[in-house]
């Protein structure tokens, strides 16, 4: 075999190295230098379960799965016959007791007037006995000296001690007028008091049917709807899941020597693989304190003695009303962290979503 048959195809195995060399070099993505950072992760955001507080039947459900919702907004409602006669057994008792505190009021001033009537009287017999031993104190000076006869003074003595019988009974009514006074005004407070209690009672079933119309606690987005009209639900039944789009982010993980140079507040950018042509701008809101684990596929000790801390990164509520119909949980991505504030976003990660 000659020598030009053997370096011809040498030569263009070195060309062909030397090409795929320089393409490997130009077209490899290298990332953006040393000042960055890029873990893997999903969006993610806050999830709410619409329960029922109280066991019972569905009777409409009143959102879609995808539907946007506003705080307050009703998504469902519970039926509430129970309820509606458990408000007017209620609302009768309460009733009942308002009537007892007004016949309660009634025998107080019944009492009262009993015991102006007896006091009154008390003073008559009062004044009889005041008039009974003057007339008797008489009837004993005229008496020695012979002018009044003995049947008389007897007479008188004993209107006296009458008239002493009279006003100690009559003071004993009076006694029993004031006791019944505040008997009285014990049965008003405890009718006053099962006023509250009826009241109490009503308010209670009026939040019970309150509750059974379940609304949404903040904006968002109904995920998926758990249960159906008709069906039976326990306390605490889930009847929808709801994502918050105000608090959207992704978690993912850096080994500890990056962890530790991640501050609160550092700027990061979301690519997601749906959409690598358009970074989304967030900062670090959490990093954990503790690390979650160790990765398993390692080749050296070093590479054992790694740990991966938890990080999770926040869109901005503002951004996120902006794009709220682009707003999609689950999707993976990445998170490229800037670990020097002096550094500057490459071309490649630079987003329109900040303008």
């Amino acid at each position: 075999m000659s020598l030009k048959k053997i370096v011809g195809p040498a030569a263009i195995g070195v060309v062909l190295l030397l090409l795929g060399w320089w393409g490997w070099q130009t077209f490899t993505d290298t990332g953006p230098g040393d000042g960055f950072a890029r873990g893997n992760g999903r969006i993610e955001a806050t999830e709410i379960d619409i329960s029922t507080k109280l066991a019972g039947r569905i009777d409409d459900i009143l959102v879609k799965e995808g539907d946007f919702i506003t705080a307050g907004q009703r998504l469902a409602t519970m039926q509430l016959d129970t309820l509606h006669a458990q408000r007017d057994q209620a609302v009768a008792s309460l009733h009942q007791a308002e009537n007892n505190v007004a016949a309660a009021e009634a025998q107080v001033a019944l009492r009262e007037s009993d015991a102006i009537a007896a006091q009154a009287l008390v003073g008559q017999r009062e004044s009889e006995l005041d008039a009974a031993q003057r007339r008797l104190a008489r009837s004993s000076s005229l008496s020695k000296e012979g002018a009044v006869s003995v049947q008389e003074l007897d007479d008188d003595r004993a209107t006296v001690r009458g008239v002493q019988a009279a006003l100690a009974a009559t003071r004993a009514q009076a006694n029993a007028a004031a006791a019944a006074i505040n008997a009285a005004k014990a049965q008003l407070v405890g009718s006053q008091s099962a006023v509250k209690a009826a009241s109490a009672a009503v308010a209670r079933v009026e939040a019970d049917i309150r509750d059974s119309e379940l609304k949404s606690p903040r904006d968002g987005r109904v995920q998926f709807r758990v249960a159906q009209p008709g069906e039976v639900l326990g306390a605490g039944g889930r009847v929808l899941n709801v994502i918050d789009l105000s608090d959207v982010y992704m978690t993912f993980f850096l080994p500890s020597e990056v962890a530790g140079r991640v501050a609160i507040g550092t700027d990061v950018r979301l690519v997601l693989d749906a959409a690598p042509d358009m970074p989304i701008p967030a900062k670090v809101s959490f990093v954990s304190s503790t690390a979650q684990f160790t990765p398993k596929t390692v080749e050296t000790a070093s590479e054992r003695q790694k740990l991966m801390f938890r990080v999770k990164a926040q869109i901005s509520p503002e951004l996120l009303r902006k794009h709220l119909e682009q707003v999609k949980t689950g999707l993976p991505g990445e998170a490229w962290v800037k670990l020097d504030p002096e550094a500057s976003w490459p071309a490649s990660l630079s987003s329109r979503l900040t303008e």
